[in-house]
């Protein structure tokens, strides 16, 4: 099969789309958390959602990990005519395991909750939702099978579609059923994934290519699963680990610090995630070297970054009282406050996780990932120790910085393992801190002299124009390679 009319559309244009569609996706999300803070407040209720949900975003990272993971064999089968083949394969691969862990949720809702939840009083909550949400996480796993089928015959639409109208529709499926209680948000999310795993597969059968799988090959792509899954899964349990000891502070941190974190994650997501997404099967088509592979690491987070240090600036002085007009009267005062702070002590996180993002899916390209599984080990047990101390020294910020430190040892591991890290490094070192710096001073002197949501909206302005008019010399040649040269 030959890719389809729309195989000339620049990767630009395929990340803007991809992006609108994480936009729709996360904007539900964003819609659905402001739900639950005006509808169950800040407590018991809202820390076992809290905890429920950290596993379902753990393994839904998982199948954005396997969307970089198959796109490279994906799209070398398109010109030998195997691509169905490589599908099916990859659909038992994921089968299994995924069932495995549905039925577990299943079958034992309240041992699974203890595990996730240090809170006792939480735990009630979380096994309501972990049947649902487990169901739901699986669907998203093989909804990006069926995506990453379709972008290697360049088709970046249908996906964008499913994961979009999946999200609306479980938004509105969870609205209807509030007084049901939070077990809402569960079953809306088990028919977001039905949707976005559903629509991909219609066309994917329309395009012929759900066949009957071949024999063999099991175990190579058990292996190559674990190995993709393994980094992005310890990172998504740098949120759950975090979560729990931020459990230990007390009734609603955890939701205070889940609410930031899902906001950081946002901005990683319809950045450098997009980009990476869409970048995947191009690069595969051609020869990566190390410096090619520097160049998009550090054209993707100076984009990024770009926007990352603007949306730092808002929260930093109006995180109050943008979190008390969204998520309600329980995120007012002091605790909205925090929620803000707590979004700009996380913005080191969002630097590394940038990195991370656009790094993880080039060691596939280049065949270096026999070694993520071991790096994933030992950042967990390192992550561990970072949250004790970070918690012990300064509370929810402490447990911010360790979720950083430990994914800045990721990132530092992934550029050496592509041979990279010096490139790399100092480009986004100068990234983060020209970004920062504009944005200190855009933010910065507004903040002194206005109101703090008059002062967010100045900054904002002033620092797009700064931008614009000063246009940095790494920011001008970042958009013109991911313009030009990733077609």
């Amino acid at each position: 099969m030959q890719p389809n009319d729309s195989a000339g559309r620049s990767a630009v244009s395929s990340g803007v789309l991809t992006g609108l569609s994480t936009a729709a996706v996360s904007g539900s999300a964003a819609v659905a958390g402001a739900i639950l803070s005006r509808k169950f407040g800040h407590g018991v209720k809202t820390d076992g959602f809290i905890a429920a949900y950290a596993v379902y975003l753990a393994l839904v990272l998982v199948a954005q990990a396997l969307r970089v993971v198959v796109l490279p064999a994906f799209a070398r089968a398109v010109p030998r005519g195997r691509l169905g083949a490589e599908v099916s394969g990859w659909a038992v691969a994921i089968g299994v395991p995924s069932a495995a862990l549905a039925a577990v949720a299943i079958v034992a809702p309240h041992w699974s909750a203890g595990v996730i939840d240090g809170n006792a009083a939480g735990r009630v909550y979380a096994a309501q939702l972990l049947p649902w949400l487990i169901p739901a996480a699986a669907a998203q796993i093989l909804a990006a099978l069926g995506a990453s089928a379709l972008a290697a015959v360049d088709d970046y639409g249908t996906a964008a579609v499913a994961f979009s109208v999946g999200a609306v529709a479980g938004l509105a499926v969870t609205i209807a059923l509030l007084d049901h209680g939070v077990v809402a948000f569960g079953v809306g999310l088990a028919v977001n994934g039905a949707l976005a795993a559903g629509i991909p597969m219609v066309q994917l059968a329309r395009k012929r290519l759900l066949v009957w799988p071949e024999r063999g090959g099991f175990a190579r792509r058990a292996r190559d699963l674990a190995e993709g899954v393994a980094l992005p899964f310890a990172l998504q349990g740098f949120f759950v680990v975090a979560n729990r000891f931020a459990g230990g502070l007390g009734e609603g941190e955890q939701t205070t610090f889940g609410y930031a974190y899902l906001i950081a994650a946002f901005l990683v997501a319809v950045t450098a995630s997009s980009i990476a997404l869409v970048s995947s099967a191009p690069l595969s088509r051609g020869e990566l070297t190390a410096d090619r592979a520097a160049r998009h690491i550090v054209a993707a987070a100076w984009v990024s970054l770009a926007i990352v240090a603007a949306a730092a600036g808002v929260f930093a002085l109006a995180g109050s009282g943008v979190t008390h007009r969204v998520l309600g009267s329980a995120y007012g005062g002091t605790t909205g406050t925090e929620l803000g702070q707590l979004v700009v002590w996380l913005a080191p996180w969002m630097v590394a996780s940038v990195g991370v993002s656009v790094t993880f899916p080039l060691l596939f390209v280049r065949g270096r990932t026999r070694l993520l599984p071991w790096i994933a080990v030992g950042a967990i047990v390192a992550h561990v120790g970072f949250e004790s101390a970070g918690r012990h020294i300064s509370g929810l910020s402490g447990i911010a910085t360790g979720m950083a430190l430990s994914t800045f040892i990721v990132l530092v591991s992934l550029c050496v393992l592509l041979g990279v890290l010096i490139p790399v490094g100092r480009g986004i070192v100068t990234a983060s801190l020209v970004c920062g710096a504009i944005g200190a001073a855009c933010f910065g002197v507004p903040g002194v002299l206005l109101n703090a949501v008059v002062a967010a909206a100045v900054g904002l302005v002033a620092y797009g124009l700064v931008v614009w008019r000063l246009r940095p010399t790494g920011l001008v040649r970042a958009w013109a390679y991911l313009r030009n040269e990733l077609t």
